[in-house]
C-alpha cells in the first residue's frame, strides 16, 4: 500500500505545482518545459521507488525528443484534473 500512497502523493504533489504555475500565469507549453526537463532530472538522478515510477522511467529512457515532450505534456494532463 506504501507504493500506492507515494504514487498518489507524486501526483498530487505534481498536480500543485501544475496549479500554480497556471495561477502564475504560466503557458501550457512552459509547463510541459518545465515538466520535461523535471521529467530529465528525475531520469537521471532519482532511483523510481514504485512500479509506476519504474514504467515512467523506462519509457523516458526509450524516448526521443519529441517523445518525451509527448510524455511530459500527458503526465501534466494526468495531474491537471
Amino acid at each position: 500500500m506504501r507504493a500506492q500512497n507515494d504514487w498518489n502523493n507524486w501526483k498530487t504533489a505534481l498536480g500543485k505545482a501544475v496549479d500554480f504555475g497556471e495561477t502564475v500565469g504560466m503557458s501550457d507549453k512552459t509547463i510541459n518545459t518545465v515538466a520535461e526537463k523535471v521529467g530529465t532530472f528525475l531520469s537521471n538522478k532519482a532511483t523510481p521507488s514504485n512500479d509506476e515510477e519504474r514504467l515512467l522511467k523506462e519509457l523516458w529512457d526509450v524516448s526521443d525528443e519529441n517523445e518525451r515532450n509527448i510524455l511530459a505534456s500527458l503526465v501534466v494532463k494526468m495531474v491537471d484534473k
